[in-house]
C-alpha cells in the first residue's frame, strides 16, 4: 500500500490496501528482470519527450475512454485530446478501441510508477 501511495498521489496520505484498487494487483508482481520497467508497447510513452502523451492516455484510461470528462480534466480542447491520442496509437503500436490494448497500455503506465 506504501508503494501505490507514493505512486499515486489521490492516494496520499495514507493508503489501506482495501482502497488501491488495480494497484494491489500490480504490486504483488515480481520486478521484471533486467531493469526493465515497462511493457516493451508503453515504453516509447515513458520517455520524457512523450510525458504529456502518458500523462493524456493514463487520464483517458482513467476516464473511461469519456473524451469530453478527459478533455475537461486535462484542460484541453477535445481535438487536441484526439490528436495527442492518435499520437499514442503511432507510438505504441497499440489501438485504443481494443479493449485488451486498452487494459494493457493503463497497466502499463500505473506500474511504471510504482
Amino acid at each position: 500500500a506504501a508503494r501505490a501511495a507514493r505512486a499515486e498521489p489521490l492516494l496520499r496520505p495514507v493508503a489501506h490496501w482495501d482502497d488501491i484498487g488495480p494497484y494491489r494487483l500490480l504490486t504483488a508482481l515480481p520486478k521484471p528482470a533486467g531493469g526493465r520497467t515497462a511493457d516493451p508497447a508503453a515504453a516509447p510513452l515513458l520517455l520524457p519527450a512523450h510525458r504529456e502523451l502518458a500523462r493524456t492516455a493514463e487520464s483517458y484510461l482513467d476516464h473511461a475512454g469519456q473524451a469530453g470528462r478527459t478533455a475537461a480534466a486535462l484542460g484541453i480542447h477535445r481535438q487536441t485530446l484526439y490528436y495527442r491520442l492518435s499520437r499514442v496509437e503511432q507510438l505504441t503500436g497499440l489501438d485504443l478501441g481494443d479493449g485488451a490494448d486498452r487494459l494493457l497500455l493503463h497497466m502499463a503506465l500505473k506500474a511504471a510508477r510504482l
